[in-house]
């Protein structure tokens, strides 16, 4: 059974999400920021993926997304109330996977929890000889590494997903709707910051060691890995 934690100071949410899931996951709780970095750091239990607030007393959802950063690519979806763009991009370029905004429909919350774990399942069945390579990148499908000149790159998972469908068909160009519909594994609403930002911070990543962007904007159609010496 996976093992999610739950984020969030409002104790009718935590609660009425806990409802939501508890039939099919374990569910942990935590109701600040600061009490969520000590379960994460300390309980010796692997999540296989976090539901956030921003807006948490102790330290805020912002903070949370760095430091678990700084040593993990676990699935981050936000649920927040702020609704304005800069902040909606901001949670995704520090390293979110995912948002939802409140107040936000149960069924939502369901299908997204169960597209991220189902892109965890379907890597962890993976062979374990498959390995990736692209230039001066080597991509470990069973372990999730990547490493550029030998270096290790630390991805999110939808960066490691975008990453990998782009090396597997490097010739096709993908729109942004097939991206959010294989990578996301959702319908495209016309969301354009979610798949800016991800395809940003994983040129940003690699860019020292490509000398390049690795992916390129086809203009008006969407975006192919970039294959130009």
């Amino acid at each position: 059974m996976n093992n999610i934690l739950i984020v969030e100071d409002d104790n009718d949410i935590n609660m009425l999400l806990t409802d939501l899931l508890k039939g099919e996951y374990h569910i942990t709780n935590a109701f600040s920021g600061t009490e969520a970095m000590l379960i994460f750091s300390n309980s010796g239990e692997k999540f296989d993926l976090i539901l956030l607030d921003l807006m948490l007393p102790g330290k805020n959802g912002e903070e949370v997304i760095e430091e678990i950063r700084k040593t993990s690519s676990v699935p981050i979806i936000v649920l927040t109330a702020k609704g304005d763009t800069q902040t909606l991009v901001s949670v995704l370029e520090i390293g979110a996977d995912d948002y939802i905004s409140k107040p936000f429909d149960t069924r939502e919350v369901k299908a997204r929890v169960k597209s991220h774990l189902r892109k965890l399942q379907t890597s962890a069945n993976t062979d374990t000889n498959d390995i990736l390579q692209f230039e001066n990148i080597k991509i470990d499908l069973m372990s999730r590494d990547v490493l550029a000149d030998n270096k290790p790159i630390t991805l999110t998972q939808k960066e490691f997903d975008l990453l990998v469908l782009f090396i597997n068909e490097p010739k096709r160009v993908f729109t942004k709707e097939i991206l959010y519909t294989m990578v996301w594994g959702d319908a495209y609403y016309g969301d354009d910051n979610t798949i800016n930002v991800h395809i940003s911070r994983l040129r940003s990543k690699l860019k020292d060691y490509t000398q390049k962007d690795i992916i390129e904007t086809v203009w008006g159609v969407g975006f192919r890995l970039n294959t130009k010496k």
